[in-house]
């Protein structure tokens, strides 16, 4: 297999196993199915419940995500072995399904405050605990 599919194939394992733990994973799995409906039509039907198994083993025992990871890169190295062509529609379903760089996307939160006498202010862009004694 040509090195380049296979590192293609490990990228998309990562990325697909990634995704079902975020709240992309709908989208993501859509697009998965949708892919591999017009580049392996006899096999989606099986794959869509495969997906949806292999998110729930993940639910169930978050340890087991280097075996989806290893599972998922081996059905899409064998798609590509059959279908190699198709390489750059998988390279562009990555690009749309994978998630952010750290903190890209993210939403920017401006805080200002004026405080004046006893006063006390707490600020946070998200989550904030607060215990006084």
């Amino acid at each position: 297999m040509d090195p380049e599919l296979s590192v293609l194939a490990q990228t998309a394992g990562l990325t697909l196993v990634t995704a079902m733990t975020t709240e992309a994973w709908e989208r993501a799995r859509d697009g998965v199915i949708a892919f591999w409906r017009r580049t392996w039509p006899e096999r989606a039907d099986a794959t869509a419940a495969e997906l949806d198994g292999s998110r729930e083993d993940l639910a169930a025992d978050p340890s087991a995500e280097a075996e989806l990871m290893a599972e998922w890169q081996g059905r899409i190295r064998r798609l590509l072995v059959n279908r190699p062509e198709v390489a750059v529609e998988l390279r562009q379903l990555l690009d749309e399904i994978s998630p952010p760089p750290d903190g890209a996307g993210a939403p920017v939160v401006s805080l200002r405050a004026t405080a004046s006498g006893d006063s006390r202010i707490y600020q946070a862009g998200r989550d904030v605990h607060v215990n006084e004694r």
